[in-house]
Parts: C-alpha cells; structure tokens; sequence
C-alpha cells in the first residue's frame, strides 16, 4: 500500500468514526437496498476525490456509499467539512 492509498483510507475511516451506531445501521440498510432516488446527495467511500455527488438514475455498486439521508445534517456537515480539508489538502 503506498502512501495515498493509506492517506485515502485513513480518511475513509475517519469520516466512519463520525458516524454514530443508528447511522452505520441505516447506512448498512441503504446499501443493501440497491440505489438510491434520483437526485439523492451521497458520498462513495471508493472514491473520496470526487466528492458529495448527486445519484442520477441508478447506481451500479451501492456498497461503501453513505447516502446523506441515511446520517443526521450535524453528522453530514462534519462529513463534508472533513471531506473539504482532505480536498484542500490534497491528500485526495
């Protein structure tokens, strides 16, 4: 694993630990549902450095997306502030 393959899982991890147990759970439910609505803000964990997107239509792999409807807006937010500095960084 090189150095931005671990700086990019350490992110991935941080922005899990923000989540709290009910999250993780729904966000587990989500998963399994198989897509999200058209339209639905989410962040896929695979792939940090495009930042929060928007579903449109549906999507092929729902695994390692945290659908923003699955978290709480105080949860979201620190999401999105630790995902910009990670940006700003640019350790993504």
């Amino acid at each position: 694993m090189n150095q931005d393959q671990r700086t990019v899982h350490v992110t991935r991890d941080s922005i899990l630990k923000l989540l709290s147990d009910a999250e993780v759970a729904r966000v587990s439910t989500a998963e399994s549902a198989g897509q999200l609505a058209d339209g639905d803000e989410y962040l896929d964990l695979e792939q940090l450095g495009h930042g929060v997107r928007r579903a449109h239509g549906s999507l092929a792999a729902m695994g390692g997306v945290v659908p923003r409807k699955a978290v709480a807006e105080t949860t979201w937010s620190k999401i999105v502030s630790q995902l910009e500095r990670g940006l700003a960084a640019g350790r993504l």
